[in-house]
């Protein structure tokens, strides 16, 4: 059996990395679940205006752009496993306040607000703990295995969970939904503190340190590195033009295709196929190609579904048997591709840092990630205005090709994962 494919099957018969695992898998399943609760209690509950319900959806983003690179530099400070158990037992709490809310007919706009903001900035805490401890869990020849089944699990998540978001609702109603949530990640802290791993006293810091120059220390690190500086911008590039595309997809389907909910609902099932079929072979794809190839196969394929979606002439007119089968194919390459690169991508970058930068590593590279998607999305708004939604997304397409570009011609593309885990 292929060594990669021998590690994917055994990687959860590893005690720690199958709590870490079913604890990161119930939290993405009730976040699903949550977020169709918190859509239907903005827009029915609430009756929420389009300004309030686009401030709502920046809180979530907010924490990302202000507290990023600080809580980055705790989190090689601090211990991971103890950061992540806290911020899910406090997200337990924060849902738990919601039914309460509630049922006291005190829920507005401003408490929603609030428990969004608190939510997003634990959230920012969990994921900057996990992605950095992670490594401390499994040994990093095992990090891509690893990565694939947490990318199997959040992308059945992201795709079920919202049916089954909807299906709970109209079972049990919003209030004891978002209190099933809360249970859900109080069982995730429970699995989470149960999880051996050796995670020593982080170093104490030199005289004279501040958490300014933890930050100015990680991003040198990150920029200066010779395979993590491309890898970087590439992935910075991505998300410029990821923005792009998400944002100009669901109008382009809806609006300019005239696409019934069920079909558009069937894309998307196209897509979350694609994700769980690429997190799949991804242990494979890079074990054959490497991590550089691997990631830069990605970069490539994500490009096609765009390109055919700005080129191939739809429209209102065309005939259902042709838009649905186009559009669902384009969701389905694209999510396969970005299921391929990413756990390639996580997986090579946590081999590469040592544990020491690890936190800043990561959060550099997602900070920036969030900025550039933020701004990404303000500039499609003008590009939409300016043009039309096709162009639109041959744009982002082209956007896409660039960062393939960048992972082309630069030592990136060379890389293999059992070169990155002796660095």
């Amino acid at each position: 059996m292929h060594d990669a494919t021998r590690r994917g099957t055994e990687i959860l018969r590893d005690p720690a990395f199958a709590f870490f695992w079913s604890a990161t898998t119930i939290r993405a399943f009730g976040g699903a679940v949550a977020g169709v609760a918190f859509q239907v209690l903005i827009v029915t509950v609430l009756d929420a205006s389009p300004a309030e319900i686009s401030v709502l959806a920046a809180l979530s983003v907010v924490p990302y752009l202000f507290l990023g690179l600080i809580i980055g530099a705790l989190m090689d400070r601090w211990r991971r496993q103890r950061t992540l158990i806290i911020t899910t037992i406090g997200r337990a709490l924060v849902l738990a306040a919601v039914p309460v809310l509630l049922l006291t007919g005190t829920l507005t706009f401003w408490t929603l607000a609030a428990v969004t903001l608190a939510l997003g900035v634990l959230t920012l805490f969990a994921d900057s703990a996990a992605q950095p401890l992670l490594p401390r869990i499994v040994p990093r020849t095992s990090l891509v295995a690893a990565n694939a089944r947490l990318g199997q699990s959040t992308t059945v998540a992201g795709t079920a969970g919202p049916a089954l978001g909807g299906l709970l609702l109209r079972l049990i109603g919003p209030t004891w939904l978002f209190a099933l949530d809360a249970v859900v990640n109080t069982i995730a802290a429970v699995l989470q503190a149960r999880i051996r791993v050796d995670e020593p006293r982080p170093a104490p810091r030199e005289t004279g340190s501040h958490i300014g120059r933890d930050i100015a220390e990680g991003m040198r690190f990150t920029y200066r590195h010779r395979t993590l500086r491309p890898l970087a911008l590439s992935v910075h590039v991505w998300f410029l033009a990821n923005s792009i595309v998400a944002t100009t997809f669901g109008v382009f389907a809806l609006r300019h295709l005239d696409l019934p909910d069920w079909a558009f609902g069937v894309a998307l099932a196209a897509g979350g196929v694609g994700g769980f079929l690429g997190a799949l072979i991804a242990p494979r794809v890079g074990a054959m190609l490497g991590a550089g190839r691997a990631i830069l196969f990605g970069r490539a394929l994500i490009v096609v579904p765009w390109l055919a979606l700005a080129l191939v002439p739809l429209s209102p007119t065309t005939s259902m048997a042709i838009v649905l089968p186009i559009v669902a194919a384009a969701q389905f390459v694209y999510c396969l591709a970005m299921g391929i690169e990413d756990t390639n991508d996580i997986s090579y970058r946590q081999a590469v840092a040592p544990d020491e930068i690890q936190g800043r590593m990561n959060a550099t590279i997602r900070t920036v990630n969030r900025v550039v998607f933020f701004f990404g999305a303000l500039l499609t708004g003008v590009l939409m205005t300016l043009l039309d939604f096709a162009a639109t997304l041959g744009i982002g397409a082209i956007v896409f090709a660039a960062a393939a570009v960048i992972v082309l011609f630069s030592p990136l593309r060379a890389a293999r994962h059992e070169d990155a885990t002796h660095v």
